[in-house]
């Protein structure tokens, strides 16, 4: 089945891409301008999407063609249609009256931004419980407390500028070893199932940075899909999302066993996408796919979302949102005054650029600090 999702979108991303490749290129015709086969450059492009990996003369020349299609005055794909703002609310900013397609406002319903208050006290508990562990899981005075990110390439560049910020901060603690095991290149479907390469390489992260599988104990996760219009409508596509991430879920509590806190986000604004891989209003759905797991896990019943052992075996992390990114692009955000520009985002409008990159890595570092659920073995003791 991850097969056929990846073949379908790459079936939508071909076609599109060989209309426009076939197109005149005047430019290309100038006197030392490089030649590309187009056809190539895009095949390179979706390897990764498919799963499999690139040489490093394959990564040279899909980043050398990928570069002169932007030079040409044309997006690196397909144009489509940008959208400063949508006009959507933000989900933090909608009340317990609005509506967005029969579905209320707030992360938890409700128009509530914060757990109820039965949600809230598990959620202290398990965080209270998490210490520096040893490589065996065994508490230790020298041991470590690992923060594992899971998910896409946005992910990956996102997580790993949030890395690079808090391991320069005096405020973080010394025991809190943050793995950025965001993967380029896959969806959700990637990360759905035990067999898929995304965990070797989350475990090879982890042995980068000096720790192991049994010193996970809390992780960032945000997932999406590739090209989730061919999920169908809303909610159908992100039911799909939905399933996914909780499939995601038990596979990481399977591999990390004392793992209890995971902290869930949506995407950010992808109103500036110029390739059919998550478009608004698919990067603003995505929102209800992370609160609809949450609040199926609040309501208690759902073997898979259980992380009581005092309610049988435990098969998920406790969850709780994580920073919300989406912000209606231009337009400020209530809360925070949170905007998505254009120059966050890179050539093709989806991947966040280094700008985006560290306004993400902004976001994290203030939620990890101030999160009561986060902040107690995240700071430093003092902070």
């Amino acid at each position: 089945m991850k097969l056929l999702h990846r073949a379908s979108g790459w079936a939508i991303l071909a076609a599109a891409w060989l209309a426009f490749a076939s197109a005149p290129r005047a430019l290309a015709q100038e006197k030392g301008r490089e030649e590309f086969d187009w056809e190539r450059v895009l095949d390179l492009k979706m390897r990764p999407v498919r799963g499999e990996r690139l040489t490093a003369e394959e990564k040279d020349y899909l980043e050398r063609g990928w570069a002169a299609k932007a030079k040409e005055g044309r997006p690196a794909g397909p144009a489509r249609r940008i959208n400063t703002s949508t006009g959507r609310v933000p989900l933090d900013q909608m009340t317990a009256e609005d509506r967005y397609k029969e579905q209320d406002g707030g992360l938890y319903g409700g128009g509530r931004n914060i757990p109820p208050d039965d949600h809230l006290r598990a959620a202290l508990a398990e965080s209270a419980k998490i210490r520096p562990l040893d490589p065996e899981g065994n508490p230790a005075f020298d041991g470590k407390i690992d923060l594992l990110a899971i998910g896409m390439t946005n992910v990956n560049h996102e997580f790993g500028s949030f890395k690079r910020a808090a391991d320069r901060d005096r405020a973080k603690a010394s025991a809190v070893v943050i793995v950025n095991g965001g993967n380029p290149g896959f969806d959700a479907t990637g990360w759905s199932s035990a067999e898929g390469e995304v965990w070797p390489w989350a475990e090879q992260r982890l042995r980068e940075d000096g720790v192991t599988a049994k010193q996970v104990q809390a992780v960032w996760m945000k997932h999406a899909l590739l090209s989730p219009d061919k999920y169908g409508d809303f909610p159908e596509h992100a039911d799909t999302l939905k399933g996914l991430i909780l499939a995601s879920l038990n596979t990481a509590r399977e591999f990390y066993p004392n793992l209890r806190l995971a902290f869930l986000s949506s995407r950010a604004f992808g109103g500036y996408a110029r390739l059919p891989l998550n478009t608004e209003p698919y990067a603003y759905e995505s929102a209800f796919a992370v609160r609809g797991l949450i609040r199926d896990q609040m309501k208690g019943g759902e073997a898979k979302l259980n992380w009581d052992a005092a309610k049988g075996p435990v098969k998920a992390p406790l969850l709780l949102w994580g920073p919300y990114l989406w912000a209606d692009g231009a337009t400020p955000r209530r809360r925070d005054g949170l905007v998505w520009k254009r120059e966050d985002f890179g050539a093709d409008g989806s991947r966040t650029s280094a700008l985006g990159r560290e306004k993400a890595a902004g976001l994290l570092i203030a939620f990890f600090k101030a999160n009561p659920c986060a902040k107690g073995w995240f700071l430093r003791q003092g902070n």
